[in-house]
């Protein structure tokens, strides 16, 4: 199967620039371009004919599409990914975006989550589209963790910090659990506890279980397995995801059909549902990535884009991520620096702060 780059490299240069102008056209104004536009724009002087048979091989490669009658095109998700891969032309920050983004960094947010709150709604502001933060965990050691039973089929596991941070996460416990296993889960943790960070916990305690499963309860050697994914954060996803900038994207002029799949999009976020595909996306290395239309399962449905960077803490480490997503039609070359130049400086941040 021949690849969006070897397709452009396999192109002319007319059939380039055409495909090129088209794009680019439809990135502006989001309406189909047509051949007598473009007899205007390109540098060679060629006829609408020419032109209109240059479109025609394009749109048989599936890289271009008529939407309706005319013989305007637009880009089809795999034209938009070649551009974005092989023509798209990065501008540079503008001095009034990287002032919008400077002015939310210089905050009194007393707290990360609290700044981060404001650089989401600063994203989506400064974009005009939806913001995503996605917020890092806790890294502080810890001094106590507790279980609590809330009913045969619920428990909270309460963790606190050394620097005073206490956290709260529901879990589904192993059936048949009594007070007396809680317990002895509870002393089994809190003796591995003091001076470990939640990371370094889960690591120790694993190898903890498998040394000293004879001496534990088999109902206590469950409920420390049950609550890894929970202390490995895996539970409480849902809570690290900032998501700012909705009515963005809920404009007047949307088409009933288009609300609908935003609609659902934001109700999938809420809900949290697939969190786990965005978690992933930061885990793939630094740098600004482009996820258009279905390449992500998170935004399949909304004909939408998101384009996203991950930022790290002092010691390189990637911690958390933010991006922005828009219609499919975003303006890419924009949008690219401004995630990038917001995710460094949110981890220039976080790193000072710790």
């Amino acid at each position: 199967m021949t690849t969006a780059s070897e397709l452009l490299s396999q192109m002319n240069e007319r059939s380039r620039e055409v495909f090129r102008r088209v794009v680019e056209g439809y990135l502006d104004s989001g309406e189909p371009v047509g051949s007598r536009t473009l007899t205007r724009t390109l540098s060679e002087k060629v006829s609408a004919a020419t032109i209109r048979n240059v479109m025609q091989d394009l749109e048989y490669l599936g890289l271009l599409d008529s939407p309706h009658v005319s013989a305007g095109r637009i880009p089809t998700q795999i034209g938009l990914r070649m551009f974005v891969d092989g023509l798209l032309e990065v501008g540079d920050l503008s001095r009034d975006d990287r002032e919008k983004i400077d002015a939310t960094m210089g905050s009194n947010a007393q707290d990360v989550s609290g700044l981060l709150d404001k650089v989401g709604s600063a994203l989506s502001g400064v974009t005009h589209g939806a913001s995503l933060v996605l917020t890092p965990k806790h890294e502080a050691p810890l001094k106590h963790i507790e279980f609590v039973s809330l009913g045969h089929d619920r428990a909270l596991v309460v963790i606190v910090f050394a620097d005073g941070h206490v956290e709260n996460r529901l879990f589904t416990p192993p059936p048949g659990q009594t007070p007396s296993s809680m317990r002895e889960a509870a002393n089994f943790v809190n003796a591995l506890v003091e001076g470990r960070t939640l990371d370094q916990l889960r690591k120790v305690m694993t190898e903890e279980i498998k040394r000293r499963r004879q001496e534990l309860d088999s109902l206590a050697a469950q409920m420390i397995e049950a609550g890894v994914a929970v202390w490995d954060g895996e539970s409480d996803s849902s809570a690290r995801l900032i998501v700012r900038g909705r009515s963005n994207l809920l404009g007047d002029d949307a088409a009933e059909d288009e609300l609908e799949r935003i609609r659902e999009l934001f109700d999938d976020l809420e809900r949290k549902r697939d969190i786990a595909e965005f978690l992933e996306l930061t885990d793939e290395g630094d740098g600004v990535r482009i996820f258009i239309g279905s390449e992500n399962k998170l935004f399949s449905l909304s004909g939408s884009s998101l384009v996203v960077s991950p930022y790290m803490n002092a010691d390189r480490k990637i911690i958390g991520a933010v991006g922005v997503i828009g219609p499919t039609r975003l303006n890419y070359g924009r949008i690219v620096p401004i995630v990038d130049y917001t995710a460094q400086l949110v981890g220039k941040l976080i790193a000072d702060r710790s």
